[in-house]
C-alpha cells in the first residue's frame, strides 16, 4: 500500500475521474487540478489550484498520455490549456511524479531532471492489465458493429502480442473460428496449441474468407494492395496505436467498413482503466 496519505491528480480524462474516486475510497485525501466543473462523489476529493495541490501532495499523478500536443498537459476538463513549461516543471521539483509516456514529459523542460518522474505506462503489469481491457472493449465494438453474432464467425487477429493474445482467446471462448497472424515460429506453435490457425504476417491477404479482422500491429499492413484482396463485407477494427495499421482512405474507397478504435480503455471502460493505473502506482510505490 502507498506510504503517503494524499495524492495529487493533475489533468486527465475519464480515467482520472474514476482514479480519484478509487483513491478516495481507499481512504486517501485526493487533490485534483484541472477539473473545475466536475462533481466528485467523495468529500475527501478537493478541487484546488496547482499551488495547493503541490503543497499538500508528495505524490503526483499525470495522465496517459501526459500530452497530446507536446506542449500542454492533457486536461480535457480544464477551462483552458495547462502549459507543460519550465515553470510547471520547477513547481514539481522534489515530488514523485507518476506519468504515462514519460518521454513526452521530459521533452517539455530540462527541469524535469530535478523531479522523480516514474512511468506507469512502462510497467509490464500495467501493459498486461490494459491489454485485457482493450481486448474486451474490442469484442464489444465487434458486437455493436456486426449484423451477426461472434459465434461461428470467421475472425482474423493480426498480431500476437499482449492484446492479440488476449483478444484471440476471448473470441475463441465465444465460439468464433479464429486465425492469428504472427511472425515467429514459436508463436505459430502456441497459436496451434490453443486451437487456432496461424497465418504468417507476410501472407496477409492470401486468405480472405473472414467476417471480422482485428489489427493490433502499429504498422500499415492493410494498405490498398492488401485491402483489395478482401470482400467489402468484412468489418476491420484497427486497435493499433496512432497512426494505426489501416489505410483508412483506401478502405473507404473500396467500401470496406473500417473502425479506428484508438484509446479503448479510456473510451469504453474508463473505470477499469483508472483501476489499472491505481494498481500500478500502488505497486511502484511498494517497490
Amino acid at each position: 500500500m502507498p506510504f503517503r496519505h494524499s495524492f495529487g491528480i493533475l489533468g486527465g480524462d475519464k480515467r482520472q475521474l474514476f482514479l480519484a474516486e478509487l483513491l478516495a475510497s481507499d481512504g486517501y485525501e485526493v487533490f485534483v487540478y484541472g477539473f473545475p466543473h466536475i462533481d466528485f462523489v467523495h468529500s475527501s476529493i478537493r478541487k484546488v489550484d496547482l499551488k495547493t495541490t503541490l503543497e499538500n501532495c508528495q505524490d503526483l499523478i499525470l495522465p496517459l498520455p501526459v500530452s497530446t500536443d507536446g506542449k500542454n498537459l492533457k486536461a480535457i476538463y480544464a477551462d483552458g490549456p495547462i502549459p507543460l513549461d519550465d515553470h510547471f516543471a520547477k513547481e514539481c521539483e522534489g515530488h514523485r511524479v507518476y506519468v504515462g509516456m514519460k518521454e513526452r514529459l521530459l521533452k517539455t523542460s530540462p527541469f524535469w531532471e530535478n523531479a522523480d518522474v516514474r512511468d506507469y505506462n512502462a510497467q509490464e503489469e500495467f501493459a498486461v492489465r490494459n491489454a485485457a481491457i482493450t481486448a474486451e472493449s474490442a469484442v464489444g465494438i465487434a458486437i455493436s458493429e456486426s449484423p451477426d453474432v461472434l459465434y461461428h464467425s470467421r475472425c482474423l487477429v493480426v498480431g500476437f502480442g499482449r492484446i492479440g493474445k488476449q483478444l484471440s482467446l476471448r473470441l475463441k471462448a465465444m465460439g468464433a473460428n479464429v486465425s492469428v497472424c504472427a511472425r515467429k515460429e514459436k508463436d505459430y506453435a502456441m497459436i496451434e496449441s490453443l486451437g487456432m490457425k496461424p497465418i504468417p504476417t507476410a501472407k496477409i491477404g492470401e486468405e480472405t474468407s473472414f467476417d471480422l479482422i482485428f489489427n493490433t500491429v502499429p504498422a500499415v499492413l492493410f494498405d490498398r494492395r492488401v485491402l483489395q484482396q478482401f470482400a467489402n463485407t468484412i468489418i476491420l477494427i484497427d486497435l493499433a496505436s496512432s497512426p494505426g495499421g489501416v489505410d483508412l482512405e483506401a478502405a473507404k474507397e473500396l467500401g470496406i467498413h473500417a473502425v479506428q478504435a484508438l484509446s479503448l480503455p479510456a473510451k469504453i471502460a474508463p473505470k477499469a482503466a483508472g483501476k489499472v493505473i491505481q494498481q500500478t502506482i500502488y505497486m511502484m510505490m511498494g517497490e
